[in-house]
């Protein structure tokens, strides 16, 4: 039974990278950490999920280093799975989706939200089995325990740093702006699927929990 949780995790943990490979190929903006990334890209010429794999990487070290009773298989596995996160996020954009061509800023902005409601609905259903984490917010809650902090403090943090490097780069050398549209879109709706799906998740199983129950 936990095979398939940690199975059912990773293959969600990869449907939430299908979806941020479509909300960059949109190409209306994208969330503020993979605005830091895609300007990362755009400057060192490195594939953009590759950079998002070691960012993340960043934040896991990070995490290692501050939480006190670490499991060593669960930072193992996280390791793999965002390895295979920036993979996909590659494959899909470099190489399936590298010659479609998106005809209208209306169908743009349609791609976008539909990326948007897959990475959601993969993170929400990833989040829901507990097991794989997001190395920022695991970040971010450790560093709560540790500090005086509320977690928003830490999270909002992290976005406006990468808001302000994201911006940088593109100033300073003359790259397009990857905050836009897309960037308050994602903030509106990215959370709130997130939350739908992980909660719809728990009621679902707790249904068929109960039907089981009283078959027994």
């Amino acid at each position: 039974m936990k095979s398939k949780k940690y199975l059912l995790s990773f293959l969600y943990y990869m449907v939430a990278a299908f979806g941020i490979s479509l909300t960059i190929k949109a190409a209306v903006g994208v969330s503020s950490f993979n605005s830091m990334n895609v300007a990362i890209s755009e400057l060192t010429k490195i594939e953009v999920g590759t950079i998002t794999t070691l960012v993340n990487l960043l934040f896991l070290i990070a995490c290692f280093f501050i939480e006190k009773n670490k499991k060593i298989p669960e930072y193992l596995f996280m390791m793999v799975s965002l390895v295979c996160f920036g993979s996909v996020i590659n494959f899909f954009l470099y190489h399936l989706l590298f010659k479609v061509q998106i005809g209208s800023y209306f169908l743009s902005i349609i791609v976008f939200i539909v990326g948007t409601i897959i990475a959601g609905y993969g993170t929400g259903r990833s989040l829901y089995y507990g097991i794989l984490k997001f190395p920022i917010e695991k970040c971010c809650i450790l560093l709560v325990e540790k500090h005086n902090k509320s977690f928003s403090y830490y999270r909002y943090g992290v976005d406006i740093v990468s808001i302000l490097i994201s911006l940088s780069i593109s100033l300073v050398f003359k790259f397009p702006i990857y905050i836009r549209e897309g960037t308050i879109l994602s903030f509106i709706l990215l959370t709130f699927v997130i939350n739908k799906t992980k909660n719809k998740t728990y009621g679902y199983v707790k249904n068929i929990k109960n039907k089981l129950s009283r078959k027994i």
